[in-house]
């Protein structure tokens, strides 16, 4: 996947306050170490998933074709932008005419070239289940919680174990999308 994420979603202070209640740790001194494995938990969710779980803007480089190339981030809640790269880096805005967007019920974001353009295509979007913490589905949001709270508990031992804890990926398993290659 070659796609960037423009602004990464924040957490909230609610989710440092719910992984600290989960360790039972009421003082400050590991709050950085905590919001670390919050953010590693958010990618290992979406690696597991298939979903990103926070909505934010990203980008996304596809070849420039006439054919349909689909995002591989899902679920897409809006594409914005269209942007040809030349071989100098350089950008051009496509214009609205130039192209055509579908956003499938599935989540992916496709798009489509009307007129014949080499090279590479930036893509930007918006993409996630959730716009903030607080509205993503309570097992997903436990299960990162969950998983950052193993991963504390283990820090010092003999490693972690594989990743996520079968606890974790039960609750996260009906929100996983499967692709057949």
């Amino acid at each position: 996947m070659n796609r960037v994420i423009l602004t990464p979603a924040t957490l909230p202070s609610s989710a440092l306050a719910e992984l600290k209640q989960w360790l039972g740790i009421t003082t400050g001194y590991d709050d950085d170490a905590l919001a670390s494995l919050l953010a590693a938990a958010l990618e290992t969710c979406e690696a597991f998933t298939g979903l990103l779980p926070l909505e934010c803007p990203c980008e996304e480089i596809l070849p420039a074709a006439r054919d349909w190339s689909a995002l591989t981030t899902r679920p897409v809640q809006a594409i914005t932008a269209l942007e040809l790269l030349g071989a100098d880096g350089t950008r051009t805005s496509v214009p609205a005419s130039d192209y055509a967007l579908d956003l499938e019920a599935d989540g992916t974001g496709r798009v489509h070239l009307l007129s014949l353009a080499t090279g590479r295509l930036a893509v930007r979007f918006t993409a996630g289940l959730a716009p903030d913490w607080d509205t993503l589905p309570e097992t997903l949001r436990h299960g990162i919680v969950r998983l950052a709270a193993h991963q504390y508990r283990e820090r010092e031992g003999s490693g972690a174990s594989p990743l996520p804890p079968a606890s974790v990926a039960a609750l996260w398993r009906p929100w996983r999308r499967m692709r057949l290659a």
